[in-house]
């Protein structure tokens, strides 16, 4: 039996991560570690939380002394490091925080791991989720798209073309522009850092936006979303000219499935899905979405964008260069985003419940009160 910590699994990614691990390993056992910050909640994992493989610890990873007694307690012979600060405008309001998350608690993670496996490295591993943010930003010398290789298509038959042809690479130097990708950054370093001075057997993947359900609704898609069915303002940074690469989060999960299986230790692996959207283009997406679903005219709420001032520091484009992932372990996206977003507004149309017990705050009050004095 494999025992693995999977740490910030309330969250967005990492409740994906946890239900896909414990439905596709019943032989292993799954800790899923989790402070419940504002990002994590125990909904996102209603549907397998009694599964006897399945055990929940709410815990600081930031809290070494306690992190090595769960290691201990558990007998974890491996770690998928998810938890972290990861919104951009609370970084810029707050770097401390993303500094004490990001940084100090995967140094936590790590050296607690080197501790209790105490170089016996046989058939351990620690695997630490970052972010193509790490990279910096890249040119976007092609505003209308450029074609092949890089070119997709969508379920509707267009294509849908990168608009630059430099991407982000695993070999890359990194060049964070925000206190969010620096606190990633230097994360990614002490990662490496152990199993270059200590032999800790390490993998780090860097990964393009993801989206999907269970997303907290201060990110661009959810949040759009709900302000459509309410018809509220949808502030779009700049002129929305800014460019991301977009993955379904089940696609990001089979992959981290595949990398902690197969992937080579000490190695980096981006996943991307091939599938850059301007901002604007994909808000435009999503409100001809919602308006169908809600039966609206389509189109009919293109009147709630406002243009707003850009964000400090706002990278113009991203773009993951996946295909080391593709030709070595066989991985690659299995959704288009209008297939996605398809799905991803049907799921946030339908949970309604979901999204207002976020939009409340009442989930937290609700944990506040459970862990109280724990």
């Amino acid at each position: 039996m494999k025992n693995i910590l999977i740490t910030g699994g309330a969250g967005f990614i990492g409740s994906h991560v946890v239900r896909l691990f414990v439905r596709k390993y019943p032989e292993y056992r799954i800790v899923n570690l989790d402070k419940l910050t504002y990002a994590g909640n125990l909904a996102n994992l209603r549907d397998i939380e009694h599964e006897p493989n399945y055990t929940f610890v709410r815990e600081d990873i930031c809290n070494y002394d306690a992190i090595l007694d769960i290691m201990r307690r558990h007998k974890i012979d491996g770690v998928i490091h998810l938890a972290a600060e990861s919104h951009v405008d609370r970084s810029i309001k707050d770097p401390f925080t993303f500094a004490r998350t990001n940084v100090m608690g995967t140094l936590s993670l790590l050296q607690a791991a080197k501790t209790y496996w105490n170089g016996d490295w046989e058939g351990k591993r620690f695997y630490h989720i970052s972010t193509d943010e790490v990279y910096g930003a890249l040119e976007m010398t092609h505003p209308e798209g450029i074609p092949a290789p890089f070119t997709t298509k969508a379920s509707t038959g267009e294509d849908h073309c990168a608009y630059g042809e430099s991407f982000f690479t695993e070999d890359l130097k990194y060049m964070p522009h925000s206190p969010y990708s620096a606190s990633k950054a230097s994360s990614d370093h002490f990662v490496r850092a152990f199993h270059d001075t200590y032999g800790l057997p390490t993998i780090v993947t860097n990964c393009s936006n993801n989206y999907g359900p269970y997303q907290f609704p201060e990110k661009l898609i959810p949040l759009f979303i709900n302000n459509i069915r309410h018809r509220r303002p949808l502030p779009v940074y700049g002129k929305g000219e800014n460019v991301r690469d977009w993955l379904y989060v089940e696609d990001h999960a089979r992959a981290i499935d595949c990398i902690f299986h197969h992937g080579k230790e000490a190695e980096t692996y981006n996943i991307g899905g091939f599938n850059e959207w301007k901002n604007i283009d994909i808000i435009k997406v999503v409100i001809k979405t919602v308006d169908r679903l809600l039966g609206r005219p389509e189109g009919a709420d293109m009147d709630l964008i406002t243009y707003v001032t850009d964000r400090a520091g706002h990278d113009m484009r991203y773009a993951i260069d996946s295909r080391k992932l593709q030709r070595e372990l066989g991985w690659e996206p299995s959704l288009q985003f209008e297939e996605g977003i398809e799905k991803t507004v049907k799921w946030y149309l339908d949970n309604q419940e979901w999204m207002d017990n976020i939009t409340s705050g009442d989930y937290e009050k609700y944990y506040e009160e459970m862990y109280k004095g724990r």
